[in-house]
């Protein structure tokens, strides 16, 4: 096995293991009351890291890999974490709101409102470069600013800012 295909199956197994850590919060978050926002344009997100990740499993695995950008992808995983552990069990890939639960101020969320989708775009524009995919990179990083501009609307609407 090659770097290419050990870093894609860390990113798959890290995408699926938020999926099933998402999906148990959501469910517990739904237990006790949240309301969910914005969950019409959900399933576009979901397609857009879908073919996202099935793009780069098709033209990424066996080409080289430039060490500034997979450094500057590692950077971005360990912003991924802090924002994971900073929202902690309210972590979900949906928009969810529990009434009367304060925002939460802690980690990245000290010094601006959406760092998850900092992270996430990062990401979309940096793991295709780590492959020499530039195009790739631009063509996912629209997509995902079309995506994140109803998604974060939807967000501030559903805090109330």
């Amino acid at each position: 096995m090659n770097l290419g295909v050990i870093i894609l199956a860390l990113v798959t197994l890290q995408r699926l293991g938020e999926l099933w850590l998402s999906n148990r919060n959501t469910r517990r978050l739904l237990g006790q009351g949240a309301r969910e926002y914005g969950a019409r344009h959900y399933p576009l997100i979901v397609l857009l890291h879908a073919l996202w990740l099935i793009s780069l499993w098709w033209l990424a695995p066996w080409r080289p890999i430039d060490g500034f950008w997979l450094a500057l992808f590692v950077l971005l995983e360990i912003a991924r974490i802090w924002v994971l552990a900073s929202l902690g069990r309210r972590w979900t890939t949906r928009i969810l709101v529990l009434p009367d639960a304060p925002l939460v101020r802690r980690g990245p969320y000290r010094f601006v409102n959406h760092p998850n989708y900092m992270v996430v775009a990062g990401e979309i524009a940096v793991l295709p470069l780590v492959f020499g995919l530039p195009l790739l990179a631009l063509i996912f990083s629209l997509l995902n600013a079309g995506v994140l501009a109803i998604r974060i609307r939807e967000e501030n609407r559903a805090l109330g800012r």
